[in-house]
């Protein structure tokens, strides 16, 4: 009875715990060992060495049955998941869910989200620990059953090894026994936790009907007009005060709950938020030392002014990194926000946006006061009904304000956004006024609270993005990081990079936040989930839009990432002069191929592709290649040769055909050259492999200079060669070693032909060189009185025919005459 109830123990955990845990990981141990291979008696030569194997692992797993059970502070930690689900699961029934203001089901939802984080870290941690349990059970079993096999199949066997399997079966068969107690605990525990899964799944649909239902209903008349309310509709003071500090007992405690739960994003919000306030104060006591002047208004502004600025990166990073944390700590943060948005407004701000903020900021206090009365539904209608009016009122005087005196905002791109949102922003608050009086409650309080909550978010990410963007400029302006080659050459380009990234991020956010607050998020989700889930099926091959879309997004990714990278290590390996030339140039090139790489195959999988998928994907794909795709993959091989060998480098001046120029950048399939002309030509790296290709300034960037020089006869030689060496050696750039030379080369029809040579290291600027060398010369031989003479060439006439002779006879009669 006691093996039966082993054996049955070790099943429920082998197909049990799986079922429940989801995922699990492999015993080092029993890895190899799988339940569906076929045991098999032990052969006779390895009998004595699996014997000690096997006792070892039975030894084991009786020392891992007699230690501490790992499971049993786990059970601490789901009981207490458990008392928070049960009582949010029974404090409200689906019918009275659908009667609770909106925000009070937006924090339930994250409540239920937060206790399902909190349960699949639990169950991660119950993985791990149960996994070894489980292993040795099912490694035991399957090796207990082989020696049993091996004792009936060998009758033959010597009586010492026959005890000794007896011995070994009754040892593994103690060693499950062992591991039964522990085995049995966990299995209760799973059970219990399969049944808090069912009701935690259950409480956030719940939540999720309730504020579905309120979605649909938003344009639903569901209270009496103004006109038509009656005293008795109000709920008395001391049930109103009861639900409000209900309310904030709850809220509370899930605050202290979220605060305690230390998730990894958790964490990194802490760090990010310590870490800043030293560098920020540092910030300060620098530049409380700058020359006046050196810092503009702004600059002065964010670091003068270090508590503030720190509360406000403290709150952004918050919003950021904890999107589900509770509504009490968000609204706690935007609040603390407050004073720190208004001093840290750019002294630029006030010419656009007048006295906009400090009116959102005030509609923001009263929004924010509303929760008082949430216990009254007829207070809280009209405290929302009045918080409308003002808002209106307020809206429409700001837009008159700015019409009659002629304000900044009326004119310019920015100008006319601004003015029509805030058109767009009287035209909202006018609805909500009229959908409070005639009782759609929920529209009125939905329009009212998103629009204030949407301009007050606006203005702190205005707010926050200017004083990150100040920060960043100050931070590379420091001397420490412009001694960086990167940061000292490319400080424009990082700073309108991250400026672009800040305002994208932004943007998207206050958009999310936004659809949120005007209850159109859930709704598009949903569409937008159920179209990208949406599969189509291939045979055994499925996609989906979500795949494509996801495959897109990640190839973006890994291509921005591949040119950082390469840009990035271009900088720092051609700066530290730590390799020869080119090695630097040629490892950023394939560090950035690689990155590309490994991001197409993380696509590929992120886009739902199997390994047997892609391994098909990659077999169709060298079809391809060898049909169709021969010279781009031999263009692409040519470059990594181009990489290895490098017989060209950026910045070499070669010569492939009739073309001449600079190399630019030696790409995976083509090499950019520029023209001394100013065109830019691709050239394949096959070409650059298969065809003579002339580097003028591979080992180095010298370059010979040669001017011919043709003067008349009679010139005496040694003159000549004398003078010509002399203006080399006076040239400014032309080098002592090799010393300039100059030879007389011959006799020409009608000069004495010389030349001179010289060398320069300069080779961007041996133009130059060589035209300050020929002025030089020109002037030497005027000094000298040395003729150049033009060409000359004598003719003889041997006879002229008689006509021609009396013309010619004629002509010069009568030039004579002339004369």
């Amino acid at each position: 009875m006691a093996r039966f109830r082993i054996h049955c123990i070790a099943w429920l955990l082998l197909f049990g715990i799986p079922a429940w845990a989801q995922t699990s990981a492999p015993s080092p141990a029993a890895a190899p060992a799988s339940a569906g291979v076929a045991t098999r008696a032990i052969e006779t030569e390895i009998l004595i060495a699996r014997a000690d194997t096997d006792e070892r692992l039975a030894m084991s797993a009786i020392a891992r049955a007699g230690a501490p059970d790992p499971t049993l502070p786990l059970a601490a930690s789901l009981e207490l998941i458990a008392r928070s689900v049960d009582a949010r699961l029974h404090q409200f029934s689906p019918t009275q869910l659908r009667l609770l203001p909106i925000m009070r089901l937006e924090s339930l939802d994250r409540h239920w989200h937060f206790d399902a984080r909190r349960y699949a870290r639990w169950r991660e941690a119950m993985t791990l620990a149960t996994a070894p349990y489980a292993a040795d059970v099912a490694e035991l079993a399957r090796r207990r059953t082989a020696w049993q096999l091996t004792r009936s199949q060998s009758p033959g066997l010597p009586d010492v090894l026959l005890s000794r399997i007896d011995t070994l079966i009754a040892l593994l068969t103690r060693a499950e026994q062992a591991l039964a107690v522990p085995l049995e605990t966990q299995v209760v525990l799973g059970t219990r936790a399969n049944a808090l899964e069912s009701r935690l799944r259950s409480g956030q649909a719940a939540v999720g009907d309730a504020i579905a239902y309120i979605d649909r209903r938003l344009l639903v008349v569901e209270a009496p007009p103004l006109w038509q309310l009656s005293p008795g509709l109000a709920a008395t003071p001391a049930a109103s005060g009861n639900a409000i500090s209900t309310g904030l007992r709850i809220e509370t405690d899930f605050a202290a709950a979220y605060n305690h739960a230390h998730f990894s994003n958790q964490v990194a919000t802490r760090a990010l938020q310590y870490m800043s306030l030293p560098l920020l104060l540092l910030l300060w006591y620098r530049s409380r030392k700058a020359a006046p002047g050196m810092l503009d208004a702004g600059a002065a502004r964010v670091l003068g002014r270090p508590w503030s600025t720190w509360l406000l990166l403290c709150m952004l990073v918050s919003l950021a990194f904890e999107p589900d944390a509770p509504v009490l700590t968000r609204q706690f943060a935007m609040l603390i926000a407050l004073v720190p948005v208004l001093r840290l407004l750019p002294p630029q701000s006030r010419r656009l946006l007048d006295i906009w903020p400090y009116a959102a900021t005030a509609l923001f206090v009263l929004s924010g006061i509303g929760v008082i009365f949430l216990g009254n539904s007829l207070a809280y209608r009209l405290y929302m009904l009045v918080l409308g009016t003002v808002a209106l009122a307020t809206t429409a005087w700001m837009l008159w304000r700015a019409q009659t005196r002629g304000h900044r905002a009326r004119t310019g791109r920015l100008g006319r956004v601004l003015r029509g949102a805030a058109w767009l922003a009287a035209l909202l608050f006018a609805t909500a006024v009229v959908s409070n009086a005639i009782g759609n409650v929920s529209l009125g309080e939905m329009l009212t609270d998103a629009v204030i909550d949407s301009a007050y978010l606006g203005l702190l990410l205005f707010v926050g993005i200017s004083v990150v963007l100040t920060l960043l400029h100050q931070a590379l302006g420091r001397p420490g990081v412009q001694r960086f080659t990167l940061a000292h050459t490319q400080s424009p380009s990082i700073l309108h990079l991250l400026t672009r990234l800040a305002i994208g991020a932004a943007g998207i956010g206050w958009v999310l936040y936004a659809m949120d607050s005007f209850r159109v998020l859930r709704p598009i989700y949903r569409v937008l989930h159920t179209v990208l889930s949406h599969e189509f099926g291939i045979g055994d091959f499925s996609l989906s839009l979500g795949h494509v879309l996801v495959f897109v997004v990640a190839i973006v990714v890994a291509s921005w990432a591949s040119r950082i990278t390469r840009l990035i290590l271009q900088h720092i390996l051609e700066s530290r002069a730590l390799f020869a030339r080119g090695i630097g140039n040629s490892i950023a090139s394939l560090a950035s191929y690689a990155v590309l790489l490994l991001g197409i195959v993380v696509a590929l999988s992120a886009a739902g592709l199997k390994g047997s998928q892609l391994a098909l994907l990659f077999g169709a794909l060298g079809v391809g290649i060898g049909f169709g795709l021969q010279n781009v993959v031999n263009n692409f091989v040519s470059g990594l040769i181009l990489m290895f060998e490098r017989p060209i480098q950026p910045g070499d001046v070669v010569e492939i055909g009739t073309t001449q120029g600079s190399v630019r950048d030696i790409g995976m399939r083509a090499t950019r050259i520029r023209t001394f002309d100013g065109a830019d030509v691709v050239v394949p790296n096959g070409t650059l492999l298969s065809e003579r290709l002339t580097n003028w300034t591979l080992l180095d960037r010298s370059r010979r200079i040669e001017i011919k020089v043709g003067v008349a006869y009679g010139s005496d030689p040694k003159q000549l060669i004398a003078l010509l060496t002399r203006c080399a050696e006076q040239t400014t750039g032309i080098v002592d070693t090799p010393p300039p030379a100059a030879f007389f080369e011959g006799f020409g029809s009608s000069t004495l032909d010389f030349s001179v040579r010289a060398w320069t290291q300069d080779y961007d600027h041996w133009l130059v060189i060589r035209s300050t060398l020929a002025t030089y010369i020109h002037d030497a031989l005027n000094a000298a009185h040395i003729v150049i003479p033009f060409p000359q060439q004598d003719v003889h006439v041997r006879s002229w025919p008689d006509a021609d002779e009396d013309a010619i006879a004629l002509r010069t009669q009568r030039h004579q005459g002339d004369v």
